[in-house]
């Protein structure tokens, strides 16, 4: 299949990848309402087109929290990342190094953080969840520090997995599902060769150094619904702010006042999102939530945005609606899942491209320009 632009991805990987893996990283909670809402949404966005504003020459880069970047994007965490490709989270770091912007690595990734930090030539960003094991967090958020990560990004939004049903159709969780994935794969054999057998081992990394045993693919969704903790509140986590020391960015806001709140609570930045539609099916997009968080804590912490973004297009109007930067989620999964490192490369390249031909159309020559003013009334 010929990739010419960033959503061709999408298609590629579906048919490489078993499908247990495909829906996992494709599917959202409930009737996927919000994650169709996502995308559609962000694509309804207008913006003004500008002529002779003499955009020739573009500055396309960013800096948050004293570090300097090429683009105003970053590799969102995404769990099991390295079920995708073989060892997926160090193959995704390589790529964000070279292209100088942020990685983020999972709590639940499959290669564990001293595996991908040795791989990095950049400070990575980190994510952890509300968990009721305390000591766990603990654990991972000294071993980050001292593995050189720079900038905590705490997810709040999953104090329960939502209800993804799609998971239970395609045999990534529920009744006979390690046999359902063990016959998919066989189907697939390009990716049982170079992640199902050279991919190996396949652990929840992070966990297991933790634990000083393997924690196996089979435990995983039942390790995250043992694991969340739906009793914790604000006043609850304050001993994470006073121990990490490091930038703390919270992920997972849609509403003003719990943008609010984070600033009250010393967050450095926030990640507007809807966790892509995998929470609670029916919440706003992030297209629709941004504008009214942005008009609260705008200039005060920076704001981040995901879900639904596809194309280089799509990061302007994320910009235009508020964001100060942008985190690929499923979008370079995908890449990488079709071509690994080289892929998610490429589909840096192409939506670099496609923000530069924006801002010249636009007439504009930083994204640092880039804000509501761009946008069609």
């Amino acid at each position: 299949m010929i990739i010419s632009s960033a959503t061709d991805y999408r298609g590629a990987a579906r048919r490489r990848l078993p499908p247990f893996l495909f829906h996992y990283l494709d599917g959202g909670a409930g009737a996927e309402q919000t994650l169709r809402g996502n995308v559609d949404d962000l694509q309804t966005v207008r913006l003004r087109q500008r002529v002779l504003r003499g955009s020739e020459q573009q500055d396309l880069s960013v800096r948050w929290f004293g570090q300097d970047y090429d683009l105003p994007l970053a590799l969102a965490p995404v769990g099991l990342a390295g079920m995708y490709a073989r060892r997926g989270e160090v193959q995704a770091v390589r790529a964000a190094c070279r292209r100088n912007i942020p990685f983020i690595q999972s709590t639940v990734s499959v290669c564990p953080l001293a595996e991908v930090a040795a791989q990095a030539d950049k400070p990575i960003w980190f994510q952890l969840y509300v968990l009721k094991d305390r000591g766990f967090m603990r654990d991972v958020m000294r071993r980050a520090w001292e593995l050189g990560a720079t900038t905590l990004v705490f997810t709040v939004d999953m104090p329960v997995p939502g209800a993804r049903y799609r998971d239970l159709h395609s045999g990534m969780s529920g009744p006979n599902g390690p046999l359902r994935r063990v016959l998919q794969a066989v189907r697939h054999p390009r990716w049982a060769w170079d992640v199902g057998l050279l991919g190996r081992p396949h652990d929840l990394g992070n966990i297991s150094a933790f634990r000083g045993s393997a924690t196996g693919l089979a435990d995983y969704i039942g390790w995250l619904g043992a694991n969340f903790d739906p009793g914790i509140a604000w006043a609850d986590l304050q001993w994470i702010r006073d121990e990490w020391k490091g930038r703390l960015v919270i992920k997972g806001i849609l509403d003003p006042e719990d943008a609010r709140d984070a600033l009250a609570f010393g967050a450095d930045g926030i990640v507007v999102s809807n966790h892509g539609g995998r929470q609670l099916d029916g919440a706003p997009s992030t297209a629709r939530a941004l504008p009214a968080i942005a008009a609260e804590v705008k200039g005060k912490m920076t704001i981040f945005a995901d879900g639904g973004v596809r194309t280089g297009l799509d990061v302007f109007r994320m910009l235009a609606l508020g964001a100060d930067g942008v985190l690929l989620g499923r979008a370079f999964i995908y890449a990488l899942a079709v071509h690994g490192q080289p892929g998610v490369e490429r589909l840096l390249a192409i939506m670099e491209k496609d923000l530069r031909t924006t801002m010249v159309l636009t007439g504009v020559r930083s994204v640092r320009e880039i804000g509501p003013e761009l946008l069609a009334p």
